[in-house]
């Protein structure tokens, strides 16, 4: 193809190649980005890690209080549901104040109900905490996507998105880990999630980066998105549903299971840390093959191994199982976002980015209610049919559709998105656009 084609150069979540196709290219460009760009990644690590801390937290801390299952998967389909608004309420927010003024507002926010877990043990003003997070949070991440993606170029977004999927990875597995440290006032891990916010700010509002103009994007209608790739939509609603179910459900599992706090906690440092290494041979073999049929082979294998941790196994076997389950189950929703993109026009990319993340969230909202659910209702081992009922209906939709329509002729590479947390990252994967900086002022 052309060099030129936006086959070629990639789409909206895709991967940019270097020009001399020997990768040294793209290695210097990683290294430029982090060097241009250190304080918004710093900015953003520690904000991913405040957020894997706080989620695991509250589920944990939760269960140590005596809350139920149904209570804590209220709880935290608070946050998904703040996220919903988020989505909505942020983007114009930021529109009419600026980056620098929501940031500040929204970090404080933030900060503040991190400290509010502490001083009461009601659920309801936990459930109101867990949404206002939800809210802020999207809010946070949408101005950091936005500021990076004033620096991204077609020379260096593969760069841009390389740490910038680290940086996701490391800081949700580095926040979950921490929960195992010691916290002897039960109120010592609660402070560390306010100080990262607020410290957070720090590197954030002393960048050089100019805060770029902004307007609210606009999104493609979900029954518009649904006509031209249903299996994008559903296999975005049904994997949200999975990986918060999980990032929930297993430190309550790892608890049926009679495990520590601690112990419970790494289930969810394994899952995360396989399933992101997992995501670029994956994304790489469905850059070859029909994605769908990549969904639904993962999707099925998936299913073998929920059903293998129905079973109990303990040990090695036990993390090794999880690993594997996480390995084929986490990169569907990358895959779900490389097919929808195969299929749509360029004016319909960046839009459609937008839909799929409120997909998104919609399945994570139901996920978190329902995790919790299953282990009050089927014990342990219950937990994990309904997860492998969950990555069977997706085989069995990615299979159906194969048999419905034809792969598309060209596709571009796909990148590797965590689903958790990614709700700006549209904007910034958007491979062709012209920002004109500008600078804000207190």
């Amino acid at each position: 193809m052309p060099p030129g084609d936006r086959r070629d150069t990639g789409t909206d979540w895709v991967l940019v190649r270097s020009m001399d196709g020997s990768g040294s290219t793209e290695k210097k460009g990683m290294f430029r980005a982090l060097q241009e760009s250190w304080t918004l990644f710093l900015g953003l690590l520690l904000l991913m890690i405040s957020n894997g801390l706080l989620v695991t937290l509250l589920t944990l801390r939760g269960a140590e209080l005596g809350f139920s299952q149904t209570t804590i998967g209220i709880m935290q389909a608070c946050y998904p549901l703040g996220a919903l608004v988020g989505c909505v309420v942020a983007p114009r927010l930021i529109e009419q104040v600026g980056h620098i003024r929501t940031f500040g507002a929204l970090a404080s926010l933030c900060s503040t109900a991190a400290l509010i877990h502490m001083l009461t043990q009601d659920p309801f003003s936990w459930s109101a905490m867990r949404f206002l997070a939800g809210f802020c949070f999207t809010g946070l991440y949408v101005i950091a996507e936005s500021w990076l993606n004033a620096r991204a170029q077609n020379q260096n977004r593969a760069a841009i998105l390389s740490i910038y999927f680290i940086v996701q990875t490391g800081g949700s597995a580095s926040g979950v880990a921490m929960v195992g440290l010691p916290d002897p006032t039960g109120g010592l891990l609660f402070a560390m999630t306010s100080i990262l916010v607020s410290i957070c700010l720090v590197p954030m509002l002393i960048t050089r980066i100019q805060a770029p103009d902004y307007s609210a994007p606009d999104r493609l209608s979900i029954r518009t998105l649904i006509g031209i790739s249903p299996m994008a939509v559903s296999g975005a609603v049904l994997n949200g549903m999975v990986q918060v179910a999980l990032f929930v459900g297993l430190p309550l599992y790892g608890l049926a299971l009679g495990m520590s706090g601690g112990q419970a906690a790494s289930l969810l440092v394994i899952v995360t840390l396989s399933g992101a290494v997992s995501q670029f041979p994956i994304g790489w073999l469905s850059d070859r093959v029909d994605r769908r049929l990549v969904v639904a082979g993962a999707s099925l294998i998936g299913t073998v191994l929920f059903c293998l941790l129905a079973l109990g196994p303990s040990g090695v076997w036990l993390y090794v199982t999880l690993a594997g389950m996480a390995a084929v189950t986490f990169p569907i929703y990358s895959l779900c976002v490389a097919h929808a993109n195969d299929r749509l026009l360029p004016n319909q990319i960046v839009p459609a980015s937008g839909t799929l993340v409120m997909a998104l969230n919609v399945g994570s909202l139901t996920g978190a209610l329902l995790g919790p659910a299953a282990i009050r209702v089927f014990g342990a081992s219950g937990f994990m049919i309904v997860m492998a009922g969950l990555a069977f209906i997706t085989f069995g939709i990615a299979w159906l559709r194969t048999s419905r329509s034809a792969a598309p002729l060209e596709t571009g590479p796909t990148t590797a998105i965590a689903a958790v947390g990614a709700q700006g990252i549209g904007e910034l994967t958007q491979p062709d656009h012209s920002i004109d900086p500008r600078n804000e002022t207190l």
